[in-house]
């Protein structure tokens, strides 16, 4: 199945579901984020590479997770990526969200109830995903690094994205990050998830004006 197209739109169309359904998705992506932090079983690739990171630099897991989203955005360059409203409201929106959340979760204790968490972070984080990515008004940094790729390679959503969890996995885990059972499933799974929920979320082309 080719792809679907996720190329940023005009911010005027549609607006009043594109732009509720990009913050949604932002603050449901910090949240995911801090679930899986407070699950205690693994943090994701990205969150293994933010935590190495937080052993180096005195600023807040939030922040770093800003900073690193403005390193990746370098990397669009060769790719010809097209920032959005999107793009710097990821930056600065997941940078909050998961703050906020990390300071209302509590810890789960017991196995149950932290797979239980685990498990609900990573599915909410494909819906996150799917969302924030659908709405087409600039992918997040990460994201635009998925669908550059992509673009570029012809190459699905989900080896793409598998492909990018995997090398940041592994940069994380040589940095010092934590990396469990969570870790190895977000990998594995978070490609797809977000190619599973994209085709409910993805805003389509406006219809061409039709003259007589």
């Amino acid at each position: 199945m080719a792809a679907p197209d996720l190329r940023p739109l005009p911010v005027t169309h549609a607006p009043l579901r594109r732009l509720p359904q990009l913050f949604a998705g932002l603050a449901l992506y910090g949240t995911s984020m801090a679930m899986q932090i407070r699950g205690g079983l693994g943090l994701n690739p990205w969150d293994v590479l933010h935590q190495g990171l937080a052993t180096r630099l005195p600023i807040s897991f939030g922040a770093i997770t800003a900073v690193t989203g403005v390193v990746v955005l370098l990397l669009w360059i060769p790719l010809r990526q097209r920032p959005g409203i999107g793009t710097v409201a990821n930056v600065v929106v997941i940078a909050f969200a998961v703050d906020a959340a990390l300071a209302l979760l509590p810890a789960p204790t017991g196995l149950v109830p932290r797979v239980a968490m685990m498990a609900g972070g990573i599915v909410l984080n494909g819906v996150a995903s799917a969302a924030y990515v659908g709405a087409r008004l600039g992918p997040g940094p990460r994201d635009g690094l998925m669908t550059g790729f992509a673009a570029r390679t012809g190459r699905s959503i989900r080896l793409v994205r598998t492909a990018i969890e995997i090398v940041v996995l592994g940069t994380g885990w040589l940095l010092g990050g934590t990396v469990g059972v969570g870790t190895v499933l977000y990998a594995l799974a978070i490609g797809p998830l977000t190619q599973l929920f994209l085709p409910l979320f993805v805003v389509r082309e406006p219809e061409p004006v039709r003259t007589a």
